[in-house]
């Protein structure tokens, strides 16, 4: 029988739950996710590093996990919390639980909580820390808390950009296949599908760590270099700031959520923390360039300021809901910036064109 867990917020705020995954403590933003389905993408997202994340849609695990839907090695949440949890998956690829899976990666969870309640209280409050627990009692886990660092205050980067280059798995090696051309990917916690949608368009992918320096970059002669998602505030990496300052103008480059966000911030951008985020598969945005309006798959805390864009920065896109910057460009250097997810995972995949846009402009630049 799962024994009970506690959800403490920063605010003394208390939910009684059931325990499930691994029974221990962790601590994180808490933040709320719109899609209805993408479990398993969401559990292994870096950009929810160092988060605690709860679906809105109530029943979860029934599907279980398999081996296909991974958007990075591990777990990268810090916990997770449901609705109902479903122990009995169904689903021809299912090779574990969702409980057998958080529990091997020692994520704890919480099951049996009234998340309209929760998602209610972070949309009038706006996001805060919060403990998962099945130790403490909800005075001893608000005491853990307060000695622990704020989200906003660490370089998560740090924690989930890859700590040396590597060569996308499956990529052309050699004269066995054509290559379209060759995209150095730089990780600030990239997610899976991004190299695999490059690979698949025919680009030889070379992913490297966050802290490689633009000459290192332009050494290996890219024909573009995308800056991929990634968690935390932007404000906290001056060092990326400068290798994309770097990288402007010498190559066509493509920023996504906080790529665009480092991006924003080298063009002389300012950005600033929303109140609960945009996070979920169903965010509209006009493209205002076509007019058109697309679906889009989001994960993100931040946003670019539009009253700091330089005049020669433009904003391209805008999110419908809230009316905030969706995707800068600028106005004659090869670059391309967007905040949301164009390659989803989870999430609707309406805009995995930007990648084909992406690439008609590496070969102008070419």
């Amino acid at each position: 029988m799962a024994g009970k867990a506690l959800l403490v917020l920063e605010d003394g705020t208390v939910f009684q739950g059931k325990s499930f995954g691994a029974a221990s403590t962790s601590f994180g933003e808490v933040v709320f996710n719109t899609s209805m389905t993408g479990y398993q993408e969401m559990l292994t997202d870096p950009s929810y590093a160092g988060q605690i994340v709860m679906p809105t849609y109530p029943l979860i695990g029934n599907y279980g996990i398999n081996d296909e839907d991974f958007e990075s090695a591990k777990v990268q949440v810090s916990g997770f919390v449901v609705r109902e949890h479903c122990e009995l998956p169904s689903h021809w690829q299912s090779t574990r639980t969702l409980h057998q899976f958080l529990e091997s990666q020692g994520i704890p969870a919480i099951s049996g909580i009234d998340t309209r309640a929760l998602t209610r209280r972070l949309r009038s409050r706006g996001v805060m820390m919060g403990v998962v627990t099945s130790s403490y009692a909800p005075g001893e886990a608000l005491e853990f808390l307060k000695r622990q660092p704020a989200y906003g205050d660490v370089d998560l980067v740090q924690q989930v950009t890859a700590p040396e280059a590597y060569d996308w798995d499956g990529a052309p090696a050699g004269g066995d296949r054509p290559t379209r051309w060759d995209v150095t990917l730089i990780d600030l916690g990239l997610k899976y599908n991004v190299a695999r949608i490059l690979h698949a368009k025919g680009c030889r992918v070379t992913v490297v760590p966050a802290r490689t320096s633009p000459e290192e970059v332009l050494a290996a002669a890219p024909d573009g270099v995308v800056l991929s998602p990634g968690p935390g505030d932007p404000a906290l990496l001056e060092y990326m700031t400068a290798t994309a300052k770097g990288l402007v103008g010498r190559v066509p480059v493509m920023g996504i959520c906080l790529g665009h966000q480092v991006l924003a911030h080298a063009l002389g951008c300012k950005t600033y923390k929303l109140k609960f985020g945009h996070r979920g598969g169903n965010h509209p945005v006009r493209d205002l360039a076509t007019g058109r309006i697309q679906i889009t798959a989001q994960n993100h805390g931040y946003a670019v300021d539009p009253d700091s864009l330089p005049p020669e920065v433009t904003v391209s896109h805008v999110n419908l809901n809230d009316g905030t910057v969706e995707g800068i460009r600028h106005r004659s250097l090869p670059l391309l910036s967007i905040q949301y997810h164009s390659e989803a995972s989870p999430g609707p995949m309406d805009n995995v064109a930007m990648f084909d846009r992406f690439l008609d402009m590496v070969g102008e630049a070419r």
